[in-house]
């Protein structure tokens, strides 16, 4: 037993001997001396977290902004969107996981459903808010576990990894590396630009340093590639702090009723199937670390978390976020003791302390962030190992969900076009028994999609 727990359960041992009447409100709020934990370790669990996780503020407002969306207005909306997740989170499901608009899903937001497909951003909040209903019901009702056990393992993992390969295509366009071509449709950029350069060290410093567990490499990184930046004259110093700019351009702007498009069903889908399994999953292995997970295999308050993370996505819209989700980021402050809802308030209450560093913020350039994005896409797609690879029956779906989310630069048509392969292999294969109702439901809307749309 190292230190550390010694501590901790000297701690637990000497709250339990006092009465309950004479424990502090926060102890009995958040049950810290069940958990095992003390207000200063739940404290430093959030400054943990949020560090891990406080990149957002920086990349999100960029992508958003090339959605034509105000910058300003996007990080606020950012900061707010993940401070309503954790507090939902904290307060409700007493867990200790920090939410904040998804990577990937920010992306497809911007690059497919405004880039490619044509719709104004004000209708893609609006499939945002309509997924994060259509989530919310479903895990009010056990139709969640349901749809989430009749996904294969494989098409799950594929569609987590697939996201990371789309989201680090999109980082290395952003950062130059990887250019257009009218011969061979993609080239290599030049790293005699300086701005390529620069994101190129940005992903090595952030892997360099993530390997030798250095606090908040992330962050770190992307600040450190700023500095250079102006350094060498490509980026002008706004200041650090100011008060937050105005929420007002996408406070509310959302277009529900342009969403109700017939073109927009595998867009909600998208947003919905990826959260939703992005989150099981971060959960699952949020809880395990965080001692959630009883014997029995009971995990304590999952019900609540999986509420608190879609009701945060309907909020999160009429602020002006994208879809908002649970970080596997959250592990940190759980390896630094975090164990209870208190630490998600931390964390919430250090997003909405973020809002006064707009002037920061609007100083980081694409090409840092882009760094960050090559990162994220990167740890993304390491579920790859949890394919079955001995059956082509789920290897060939897995493989084409993967490759043509990017290919096609859409998270849509690669989750359809891995699930009309996976029931159409399954059913020549003679393998009819694998393809459950769901799968069946969801493979005649995606081929009229293809047929119809």
């Amino acid at each position: 037993m190292d230190s550390t727990q010694q501590k901790q359960n000297a701690s637990y041992n000497q709250s339990q001997s006092q009465p309950q009447s004479q424990r502090g409100l926060l102890d009995r709020f958040f049950k810290l001396s069940e958990h095992k934990t003390n207000i200063k370790t739940e404290l430093v669990a959030g400054l943990t977290t949020f560090i891990t996780m406080g990149y957002i503020i920086f990349v999100n407002p960029n992508i958003m902004a090339d959605a034509g969306m105000d910058h300003g207005a996007a990080f606020v909306a950012t900061c707010l969107g993940a401070a309503l997740g954790c507090f939902l989170m904290g307060l409700y499901a007493n867990w200790p996981v920090g939410l904040a608009p998804g990577m990937g899903l920010n992306a497809f937001f911007t690059y497919t459903v405004v880039g490619e497909m044509g719709y104004k951003w004000e209708v893609a909040l609006g499939a945002v808010f309509i997924s994060g209903v259509i989530f919310a019901i479903l895990s009010i009702w056990k139709v969640r576990e349901w749809l989430l056990n009749s996904i294969p393992m494989s098409m799950r993992f594929a569609m987590t990894a697939g996201v990371g390969l789309f989201l680090g295509l999109i980082g290395l366009k952003t950062a130059g590396i990887v250019v257009d071509n009218s011969a061979t449709l993609l080239s290599m950029g030049s790293f005699t630009e300086p701005r390529t350069l620069l994101a190129a060290v940005c992903f090595l410093m952030i892997a360099s340093l993530s390997y030798h567990k250095v606090f908040g490499a992330v962050f770190v990184s992307i600040l450190a590639v700023t500095f250079a930046g102006w350094g060498m004259g490509l980026v002008e110093y706004h200041g650090i702090m100011s008060m937050p700019p105005s929420i007002a351009p996408t406070l509310l702007a959302l277009d529900i009723s342009g969403a109700m498009e017939v073109g927009m069903i595998s867009v909600i889908l998208a947003f919905l199937f990826v959260n939703m399994f992005d989150t099981a999953g971060t959960l699952m292995g949020v809880a395990t670390s965080a001692n959630l997970v009883r014997k029995d295999g009971y995990i304590e308050n999952m019900s609540k978390a999986l509420k608190a993370d879609s009701t945060s996505s309907v909020f999160g819209a009429l602020f002006g976020c994208p879809p908002v989700t649970s970080y596997i980021e959250s592990a940190a402050g759980v390896a630094a003791g975090g164990r209870t809802g208190l630490t998600a308030v931390t964390i919430g209450l250090l997003f909405v302390a973020a809002m006064f560093l707009a002037p920061l913020a609007g100083m980081i350039p694409a090409y840092a962030t882009a760094g960050a994005l090559i990162y994220v896409a990167m740890l993304m797609m390491t579920g790859l190992k949890h394919i079955d690879w001995d059956d082509i029956t789920n290897t060939i779906p897995a493989i084409i969900m993967v490759i043509m989310m990017p290919l096609t630069f859409s998270i849509a048509n690669g989750v359809a076009m891995g699930f009309v392969t996976f029931t159409v292999l399954k059913l020549c294969s003679g393998k009819s028994s694998e393809i459950s109702l769901s799968i069946y439901a969801l493979t005649a809307i995606f081929i009229g999609k293809f047929i119809f749309l």
